[in-house]
């Protein structure tokens, strides 16, 4: 009876039920989103392409015109996600991209790998008009007859000149 119970604590995930042990946040690869996708086009150069979506998880001797975007996450409190996107070049310049189905949005990615869930209250990132018209004038730089006043500087040498 003893060592059934030691077996049952050692394959549970909680201590108790109180204690959790730290499960560490694995990610690897690029993660390539639609407005990414989409702004990749046919005959786009590699350097184009790497600029869009980064350098490829995985590029082939054998396969110089294929390159590899491979994504996973396994994160606490989301659920884990893999992607595969395949890049295919005809010489130097971009032939196709296969997705391998629907991407997420920006947006829709970051909410699937918020393990929080909390309903933030954070302010909005744009004025409206009226507030734009409600902010104060900026100061006008002072008269350039002060900045004058100031004499200008002279340095030494920094190298000892013989």
């Amino acid at each position: 009876m003893g060592l059934m119970g030691c077996e049952s604590l050692q394959s549970s995930d909680s201590f108790l039920g109180v204690l959790t042990p730290y499960r560490v946040e694995v990610v690897q690869g690029n993660v390539v989103t639609q407005e990414q996708a989409a702004a990749l086009q046919p005959g786009m150069t590699r350097e184009q392409v790497r600029d869009v979506l980064g350098s490829p998880l995985l590029t082939d001797v054998f396969h110089a015109d294929r390159w590899d975007y491979v994504f996973t996450i396994r994160r606490p409190g989301a659920a884990p996600q893999q992607r595969k996107i395949v890049v295919l070049f005809d010489g130097d310049r971009m032939k196709s991209i296969d997705t391998g189905g629907e991407l997420p949005a920006e947006r829709a990615f970051v909410a699937s790998i918020d393990s929080f869930k909390t309903s933030r209250n954070a302010p909005p990132l744009a004025l409206t008009a009226a507030q734009t018209a409600a902010l104060p004038v900026p100061a006008q730089p002072a008269a350039s007859a002060s900045a004058s006043a100031v004499p200008p500087r002279n340095y030494p040498p920094l190298e000892d000149v013989r």
